[in-house]
C-alpha cells in the first residue's frame, strides 16, 4: 500500500470515529433534554434514568450529572432514616462530588452537598462544604447562616445533654461549676464562630431577621456558660433580648412593606 493509500484510509477511519463521538453526544443531548423534561414534569425516577443515560453516553457533561445529582437530591426525604432513602441521599452526594471533580467551584453543587448533609444530621460536613461556598462566593449572605444554624445546633445539643445528665430542666440555670466549665470548653469556640458568621450574613443583608433570631440564639448559650461571671450572663441576655426586639422589628416592617401598609393610598 503507497503513501498516499494510508493517508486516505487513516483519514477514512478518522472520519468515521469521529462521525461515531459525534453521534454519541448528540445522543447524550437527547436524553439529557429528555431528562430535563420530565425533571419539569415531576417525574424524577424518569428523569434519573435520562441523566443516568446522557452521563454514560457522556461522560464530559456536567450539566447532565448535575441534573441527576439534583434529581436524586429530589427524592431524598429529611427525616425519614431507611435504607433506600440513605441510599439516595448518599448517591445525590456521590454525584454532586463528581460535578466538583470537573469544576472544583461549582457552587450548585457545593450548596447541595452542603445541604444534604445537614438533612442527613452529619453537621461537621455540611459545616464544611458551606464554608466552602463561603469562599467561592464570599457575597452569599445564607451559606454564612448556615454554618451559625449548624453551630447553635451542636452547641444547643451538647449544653442540653449537659442538663439532661445532671437532672436538670432546659431552662434551669447551669450551677454546677466543673460541668459549666465543660460546656464552655466545647460550645465556646462554635457560639463565637457563629456570631461572627451572622455578622458577616447581616453585613449583606442588613434586614436578614432570620440571622438576627440565630443571634439571639448564640448570646443566650454563650450566657449559658457564663457561670463563673454574672455580669457577663447579665449583658449577653440583655443583649439576647434586643435582638429578638430587633428581630420582630424587622418582621414587622417586611410584612408592612408588603401588605402596602405606609405606601400609596388609593382614591376612594
Amino acid at each position: 500500500m503507497n503513501r498516499s493509500v494510508r493517508v486516505l484510509v487513516g483519514l477514512a477511519v478518522l472520519i468515521t470515529m469521529l462521525s461515531a463521538a459525534g453521534c454519541t453526544k448528540l445522543k447524550a443531548r437527547d436524553q439529557l433534554n429528555k431528562g430535563v423534561q420530565s425533571y419539569k414534569n415531576a417525574q424524577y425516577e424518569a428523569a434519573i434514568e435520562h441523566f443516568k443515560n446522557a452521563v454514560a453516553l457522556d461522560p464530559s457533561l456536567i450539566n447532565a450529572r448535575l441534573y441527576l445529582a439534583t434529581a436524586y437530591a429530589q427524592q431524598y426525604i429529611p427525616g425519614a432514616d431507611t435504607e433506600d432513602n440513605n441510599r439516595m441521599g448518599s448517591q445525590a452526594i456521590d454525584e454532586y462530588k463528581k460535578v466538583l471533580e470537573a469544576d472544583p467551584k461549582n457552587i450548585g453543587s457545593v450548596k447541595g452537598i452542603a445541604y444534604l448533609y445537614l438533612q442527613m444530621k452529619n453537621f461537621d460536613q455540611a459545616k464544611e462544604y458551606y464554608k466552602k461556598a463561603t469562599e467561592i462566593d464570599p457575597n452569599d449572605p445564607e451559606a454564612y447562616y448556615s454554618v451559625a444554624v449548624i453551630d447553635w445546633t451542636q452547641a444547643y445539643q451538647m449544653r442540653m445533654d449537659a442538663r439532661a445528665k445532671l437532672g436538670l430542666k432546659p431552662t434551669d440555670e447551669l450551677k454546677d461549676k466543673k460541668v459549666c466549665a465543660a460546656v464552655k470548653a466545647a460550645n465556646s469556640d462554635k457560639v463565637e464562630e457563629g456570631m461572627t458568621e451572622l455578622e458577616k450574613a447581616l453585613q449583606l443583608r442588613p434586614d436578614y431577621d432570620d440571622a438576627m433570631a440565630y443571634l439571639n440564639l448564640l448570646y443566650r448559650e454563650r450566657a449559658d456558660y457564663e457561670c463563673d461571671d454574672p455580669q457577663a450572663r447579665a449583658a449577653d441576655l440583655k443583649t439576647a433580648d434586643e435582638w429578638v426586639d430587633k428581630t420582630l422589628a424587622t418582621k414587622k416592617a417586611k410584612a408592612d412593606k408588603a401588605s402596602g401598609v405606609g405606601g400609596i393610598v388609593m382614591n376612594k
